[in-house]
C-alpha cells in the first residue's frame, strides 16, 4: 500500500467518524515521519567521528556509525557535541538528509589536546 492510499484511508476514517480529526492528524504525521526516515536510511549514509591528538597528530578514535543508528541515538537523547558547540544534533540529522558528504563539524579542545571531526559519508 502506498502512502497516498494510507492518507486517503485515514481521511475516509475521519469523514466516517471512525476516528477524530486529531487522531487522523497524528496518523498522517506518523506516515510522513516514517517516509522521511525511510528515505534517509535508504541512502545508507553513515557518520564518521575522528578524534586526533593535537600533540602527536595520531588518531585516538576513528569510528563509523550507520545513519539509522545516529537517528535512533539522537532521539533517545544522546548528545554528540559539547554544550558550547556551534552544531546541534538537529544539524547532524539535516546534514545526513541533505545527502551531501563531507565534514560537518570540527572542534579543537585545547584543554584535552584533541581535535574532533565529524563527517557524513
Amino acid at each position: 500500500m502506498t502512502t497516498t492510499d494510507d492518507r486517503l484511508r485515514i481521511l475516509r476514517m475521519i469523514e466516517q467518524g471512525q476516528i477524530s480529526a486529531e487522531e487522523g492528524a497524528r496518523l498522517l504525521e506518523a506516515i510522513t515521519d516514517h517516509r522521511a526516515r525511510t528515505r534517509v536510511e535508504a541512502r545508507a549514509r553513515s557518520l564518521r567521528v575522528v578524534v586526533t591528538d593535537l600533540h602527536s597528530r595520531r588518531q585516538k578514535i576513528n569510528v563509523t556509525i550507520p545513519a539509522s543508528l545516529v537517528s535512533v541515538g539522537l532521539k533517545l537523547g544522546a548528545r554528540l557535541f559539547p554544550r558550547d558547540a556551534s552544531v546541534t544534533n538537529d544539524d547532524v540529522l539535516r546534514a545526513i538528509e541533505r545527502d551531501t558528504p563531507g565534514r560537518i563539524f570540527e572542534l579543537q579542545d585545547l584543554e584535552e589536546g584533541e581535535r574532533i571531526e565529524i563527517f557524513v559519508e
